[in-house]
């Protein structure tokens, strides 16, 4: 990177390193549509759509050379059946069922691919009917299962990925899916995992996608305090189950074309309907210009089951640890978690900028090699933001009464190298 260049990314990174996120509103529910590739640089995605929390959508000029765009669909912009057969048939995939609610989603079973395909083929043939409901194959981990696949590759927009980085590196598990469903299949109310980002590419048939800016959830909770199921339910208008309906904003809506990406803001709830028969790849994710809204939405989950065994804190010893188990199997992590979640992200980006991209990582999809694409002053960028939610998860109550003896680094030794290796970096 030549001086001039550096200079100018250094602006740029620093411009938003002490940026904040909050609920926004679009004017009119006007989203922008991204058409050419090659005008629109990732910087102008970062400036634009990731640190303010705007919705987008990109044209499907950015999906046209995807292996799924070419072989999952037919000539006629249909589902590939026998294409995907032969390819996955062996496989077992989670299907929920649309027409069934429990609890606040729908339930779901295991199915043979190839089960699952021929009730959709049925389903079509009846008229889109079937006595056993309308079935939908959702958070599908197919890449995982079929690595070997030509499937799709992640545009660099979203290539800064925390979550899957993360989780990746600990082979446990990770936020990549396969969604299949026919016409009239859909997903209730509600945001995405740790409140991350999304993105989701139609491989075939159209969405419609009701979205609410981070904030505007509040609105639309009963007097409960619960979250409707379906946010188009007659029952909402109902002032004394939903006393604040009527101050909520009206959904930002989207028609997702074929072959289109939408970008969901972090924390923003959203409702989506197949309107034809459709194939999707959806990613969670979060980085630098989220992962506060992440750690604000883990004190939010902890506070929540704090208030909920409030009266069993005395009887039982271990009262925080139990609170930070159970927020774990309602959410996937714990404090503990989180924080090995900040360090692998921090050592990733420190291991880049103090021993550059060594000829193994270059030559793989890594996460090493993902960071050095975006450059250097990213990398800073990501620690400061590291630093960040690391200091205020080292100063929180909670994480402090937690046994952190099996932290390695421990938390102050870990900000003490991201501190210099920030100084070291911005020399």
């Amino acid at each position: 990177m030549d001086r001039a260049t550096f200079a100018c990314s250094t602006a740029f990174y620093r411009d938003y390193t002490s940026s904040s996120q909050g609920a926004i509103c679009l004017p009119g529910g006007h989203v922008d549509f991204i058409e050419k590739v090659e005008s629109f640089a990732y910087s102008d995605f970062f400036r634009d759509y990731l640190i303010p929390n705007h919705p987008c959508i990109f044209s499907a000029k950015f999906t046209e050379d995807w292996g799924s765009r070419r072989t999952w669909v037919t000539w006629d912009g249909k589902p590939n059946f026998d294409h995907l057969l032969q390819k996955f048939g062996e496989a077992v995939v989670p299907v929920a069922n649309c027409d069934v609610k429990e609890y606040n989603s729908n339930p779901k079973e295991q199915l043979p691919f190839k089960e699952y395909i021929k009730y959709w083929k049925e389903y079509i043939k009846n008229g889109y009917r079937s006595s056993r409901g309308c079935l939908y194959l959702k958070d599908w981990h197919l890449s995982r299962a079929f690595p070997e696949q030509d499937v799709y590759t992640t545009p660099v927009y979203f290539s800064s990925d925390w979550l899957n980085e993360y989780w990746d590196a600990v082979a446990v598990d990770d936020y990549r899916f396969v969604y299949m469903g026919p016409k009239g299949s859909w997903t209730p109310f509600h945001a995405d995992v740790f409140r991350s980002y999304s993105w989701s590419a139609n491989i075939c048939g159209r969405k419609k996608w009701l979205l609410y800016p981070a904030g505007q959830e509040e609105y639309l909770k009963d007097h409960h305090g619960n979250l409707p199921f379906d946010v188009t339910a007659p029952s909402l208008q109902d002032k004394s189950v939903y006393p604040r309906y009527n101050q909520s904003q009206p959904p930002v809506e989207i028609v997702q074309e074929a072959g289109e990406i939408v970008f969901i803001p972090s924390g923003w709830h959203h409702q989506v309907y197949n309107l034809e028969d459709t194939i999707s790849i959806n990613h969670n994710w979060v980085n630098g210009c989220n992962v506060a809204i992440m750690w604000g939405f883990l004190q939010d989950e902890l506070a929540a089951v704090q208030r909920e065994i409030n009266e069993w804190k005395d009887p039982i010893d271990d009262w925080h640890l139990q609170c930070q188990l159970i927020m774990k199997s309602c959410t996937g992590i714990d404090y503990k978690e989180f924080y090995n979640f900040l360090k692998v992200i921090a050592e990733n980006r420190i291991s880049v900028l103090e021993k550059g991209l060594d000829d193994e990582a270059s030559a793989k999809n890594t996460p090493k090699a993902a960071i050095s694409a975006l450059g250097m002053l990213h990398a800073v960028f990501d620690l400061k933001r590291t630093v960040k939610v690391l200091t205020s998860l080292s100063a929180n109550e909670d994480f402090k009464k937690l046994d952190l003896t099996s932290l390695s680094p421990p938390p102050e030794a870990l900000l003490h190298h991201l501190k210099a290796a920030i100084d070291t970096a911005l020399l």
